[in-house]
């Protein structure tokens, strides 16, 4: 069996179930959580219980602030966002955050068939990058803009509280008002350079995102992009800043994480999942980026 078949993929009514168990949440989540959500985070984030490990939901996850902070942990990089910006969590991306922000804003889940009919674009990870793994998760607004965001999501609010998704022409169409002005706003991971090495980068981190159990050598992305593991090591390195080799580990110790938390597989086990044999190099890689080994980190997940 795979290692994405003993990940477990929370849609919001499982999510919501482990990390905020309450009665509330029946008024929050209603029964089509599996294709959109929305609330106001506040209410939302004060039944959590806990922080929440590493792990993966099935739809994208929007936060939108007006007040206040939050902090996320987004693939291997932590996120900040402050009043008037916003923040995605991609389907099947690996996040996590700690509990005790103390914020105010809106946050939503959907499905990308949320985007798709009547009004929608047949694909929308290729029209808004900010829902891929690859893109800038994180999208700030001036004044204008934000006051415009903050009336959709007003609107999706009221529309959704009152009549669940039973009109969800209105639901699309303001989606994709809202995410048209998103792109308006949104600025690339990767703004200089040249189009073509962007471009490797990109889909060079999408590889690793999909083949990350099998694949860890910089010479086999290298081969599935076409070009030579130098040239794959000098265009991600410049584009982004980080490795081709140090982007692998990175997925790689994303992986485990959400196994060391979602699952009682020995830590053998864990290291085989992620596609390695050799325990003890599994360990030392781990402790290398997590300061601690396997074992540790999920004495500390269950400590919390």
């Amino acid at each position: 069996m795979s290692g994405l078949g003993k990940i477990k993929l929370y849609d919001a009514k499982s999510f919501t179930k482990k990390f905020m168990p309450s009665d509330k949440l029946k008024d929050i989540v209603r029964v089509e959580e599996h294709k959109f959500f929305i609330t106001r985070i506040e209410e939302m984030y004060q039944l959590v219980t806990h922080h929440v490990p590493a792990s993966r939901s099935t739809i994208h996850s929007v936060l939108y602030l007006t007040e206040g902070e939050a902090e996320m942990k987004i693939g291997s990089e932590v996120y900040k966002i402050k009043k008037d910006e916003m923040l995605f969590v991609p389907a099947g991306q690996v996040f996590s955050f700690q509990t005790g922000d103390v914020n105010k804003g809106y946050i939503c889940g959907l499905h990308n068939d949320m985007l798709i009919g009547k009004f929608g674009k047949t694909d929308p990870l290729k029209e808004f990058e900010f829902l891929r793994v690859w893109g800038n998760p994180m999208v700030s607004f001036d004044a204008g803009t934000s006051e415009f965001i903050h009336h959709i999501l007003k609107r999706l609010l009221l529309e959704y509280v009152q009549n669940g998704l039973s009109n969800q022409d209105i639901f699309q169409s303001y989606l994709l008002a809202m995410f048209c002005e998103v792109k308006n706003a949104y600025q690339p991971l990767a703004s200089t350079g040249k189009a073509s090495s962007v471009s490797i980068a990109n889909k060079f981190k999408e590889l690793v995102f999909s083949n990350i159990k099998n694949k860890h050598l910089v010479s086999d992305y290298a081969f599935l992009l076409n070009i030579s593991p130098n040239h794959l090591n000098k265009t991600v390195k410049a584009v982004t800043s980080k490795s081709p080799t140090k982007w692998i580990d990175e997925a790689i110790i994303a992986e485990a994480k959400v196994l060391l938390c979602q699952s009682d597989l020995p830590i053998g086990e864990v290291a085989q999942e992620v596609g390695f044999e050799d325990q003890s190099y599994f360990t030392r890689l781990f402790k290398k980026y997590e300061g601690v080994t396997p074992s540790d980190f999920r004495k500390m997940i269950e400590i919390s």
